[in-house]
């Protein structure tokens, strides 16, 4: 078996529309694949990257199951794009946390159901 690559991550959100349209103003995401599926659920991405984002059920879960979440969805940037990211987010008012990951940089912050993103460059330099 050989894959080309992760196609899209599904994550449940509270409003759908309301996340779509902050990961498009926000990330730069467009809307794909637009009038399938009746509209469930909703494709955002940009070049090979992909979201779907699905209605979150309000039901409740029973006490004695445990959930896996995703910890986290990294996306990745060279260094003058990772650092447009810091700048384009303190302009959006969006609080976000700088690493240094040895290898790498990373910046997280959340979209507006608390999930966690990251933005990362392999491309290191001094923070600016």
């Amino acid at each position: 078996m050989q894959l080309e690559g992760i196609d899209h991550v599904a994550i449940g959100v509270r409003d759908v529309e309301r996340s779509a349209k902050w990961y498009i103003e926000v990330l730069g995401f467009e809307r794909l694949h637009e009038g399938m599926w009746n509209g469930v659920p909703t494709f955002i991405g940009k070049g090979n990257t992909g979201i779907a984002l699905f209605p979150a059920s309000h039901e409740p879960k029973p006490s004695n199951r445990r959930e896996i979440l995703m910890l986290h969805l990294a996306f990745r940037a060279n260094r003058e794009n990772f650092l447009a990211a810091q700048r384009e987010l303190e302009k959006c008012g969006i609080e976000f946390e700088f690493q240094d990951h040895e290898i790498t940089h990373s910046i997280y912050f959340r979209d507006p159901d608390g999930h966690q993103l990251e933005i990362t460059t392999y491309e290191l330099q001094s923070q600016a």
